[in-house]
């Protein structure tokens, strides 16, 4: 009787899927959706990009710069980066050493950024909304809040990379790139590229892959130097907004933690890698976030 009360309380809260699975067509589903809700992406008008040189994966290790242009053409700052969450992921991004062994240590107003960025993206755009509400359908969160604090927790929990430092999150290392080893370690965000190809701090060499969209988003695996450290790929989604970027990762490290997660992006495949961070844990034992990113067709 007791399993049968439960059942039927989360049938009326509306959890469809007691102990949160989610099947691969129920993500390219959702995924559809949070594609068709993203009305902060870039235009054809907003964007232009200049791919030039593509290499083969052979080809990827060698540090030869085969663009004489930057990738981006053109990006209508005004339109873009006045909108909530493009300000809010800004805010964010430059509160970061990018070296690994050294400390992160943050105020108060860059945490209170962090939340932002979180809140502003999930709880303020209806693309976020859509997602919580179907991981809240799955039973996998109890209400936003929770959804909010765990989203902080994975995203921005600090964790060491090297020298026993906190000096490390998943959102650094995806959204703003670190340096490890004498590489570029991560950076899988358009925006941060854009923003240091623009400052002369980052050139484009290359790339060696370019998904099959005709619009934004699309996917590219980039060859760059910044400063004078290489990323031999840097694969991207290229013109989304801060929060697609930010749902699809998500999603696909919530649903297919440490695997391939498989989404339908405008009716084609997109193929996101998440790795977790298996070193050292939050809460009763979840895991941050080691990585995301577009993998290679």
């Amino acid at each position: 009787m007791k399993l049968l009360a439960v059942l039927v309380l989360c049938l009326t809260l509306g959890f469809s899927n007691v102990g949160g699975t989610v099947t691969d067509a129920e993500i390219k589903s959702i995924s559809e959706r949070l594609y068709s809700l993203d009305s902060n992406k870039a235009s054809a008008s907003d964007l232009v990009i200049d791919p030039q040189a593509l290499v083969a994966d052979s080809q990827t290790s060698s540090e030869t710069d085969r663009s004489s242009k930057p990738l981006f053409s053109y990006l209508n700052e005004n339109a873009l980066f006045s909108k909530p969450t493009y300000a809010a992921l800004l805010s964010v991004l430059d509160n970061y050493n990018r070296m690994t062994g050294q400390a992160e240590n943050f105020s108060s107003q860059q945490l209170a950024e962090q939340d932002k960025f979180v809140r502003e993206t999930m709880s303020n755009t209806q693309l976020g909304r859509e997602l919580f509400a179907f991981l809240y359908n799955k039973g996998i969160y109890k209400s936003e809040e929770d959804f909010i604090q765990d989203l902080k927790m994975m995203w921005f929990g600090l964790y060491s990379r090297n020298n026993n430092q906190l000096d490390s999150s998943g959102f650094e290392h995806i959204f703003a790139g670190e340096i490890k080893g004498g590489k570029v370690s991560g950076f899988h965000n358009w925006i941060r590229f854009y923003l240091l190809e623009k400052s002369g701090k980052l050139n484009y060499y290359s790339h060696s892959f370019n998904g099959p969209w005709t619009t934004f988003p699309d996917v590219l695996g980039m060859q760059f130097m910044w400063d004078s450290y290489y990323k031999q790929v840097g694969s991207a989604v290229i013109g989304c907004s801060p929060e697609f970027d930010f749902a699809i990762y998500s999603l696909c490290y919530i649903t297919r933690p440490g695997k391939q997660c498989h989404l339908s992006v405008g009716g084609k495949t997109l193929i996101i890698q998440t790795y977790t961070w298996d070193n050292s844990s939050y809460g009763d034992g979840k895991k941050f976030i080691g990585s995301a990113y577009p993998a290679s067709p």
